[in-house]
């Protein structure tokens, strides 16, 4: 769920830690919040609009697909390891 959130949703780096603090008080898994640290900037909306232009839409549906893999898989791992 998180990676489905964190892809189309982005929040700065530094306005991000105080939200991820509260969830992870409200019983948010660490990996969750991993997840959500990776995909959000990997997918802000600025890059994005760039990487539309530059890369055929193949290959940018590519790109939103790795990231969401990857940041699941990311999540998944330390969710198993903490």
């Amino acid at each position: 769920m998180t990676a489905t959130i964190g892809v189309p949703l982005y929040a700065c780096g530094g306005g991000t830690i105080p939200l991820l603090q509260a969830w992870l008080v409200d019983g948010m898994s660490i990996g969750s919040a991993a997840l959500l640290m990776l995909a959000g900037p990997a997918t802000q909306i600025t890059n994005l609009g760039a990487l539309k232009i530059v890369l055929r839409p193949r290959r940018f549906l590519l790109y939103i697909g790795f990231c969401h893999t990857f940041s699941l898989a990311l999540g998944l791992v330390v969710n198993r390891t903490m």
